[in-house]
């Protein structure tokens, strides 16, 4: 009887796990949502290191359900606006937070 409890148990154990590792962290609804994110977060960040004017190495972007977040330093107002209009030109952007400081 025990035997068969243990074997009961390690099948529902790999069933649950089975199902969450499909889950996705970050509170995306899919992992479908979690690809297109990733996919936007390095098109923006390609289009900041092929623009002259934008240091793409010292703004960072993370996206989460299609809204963009930019973060980190930039060194004028205009380095920051750009870095805003790159982003919301990307195919799939929502909407952009735009947390980049401008260095004195």
């Amino acid at each position: 009887m025990l035997h068969k409890t243990s074997w009961a148990a390690l099948a529902t154990s790999l069933l649950i796990l089975a199902a969450s590792g499909c889950a996705v962290s970050r509170g995306q609804e899919s992992v479908g949502a979690y690809v297109d994110d990733a996919g936007i977060t390095t098109l923006v960040k390609a289009r900041f290191f092929e623009d002259k004017d934008v240091a793409g190495s010292s703004i960072s972007v993370e996206t989460l359900k299609g809204t963009v977040m930019l973060s980190g330093f930039a060194k004028n107002a205009t380095e920051r606006s750009k870095a805003e209009t790159i982003a919301r030109g990307v195919r799939g952007v929502t909407s952009v937070r735009n947390e980049v400081l401008v260095r004195p």
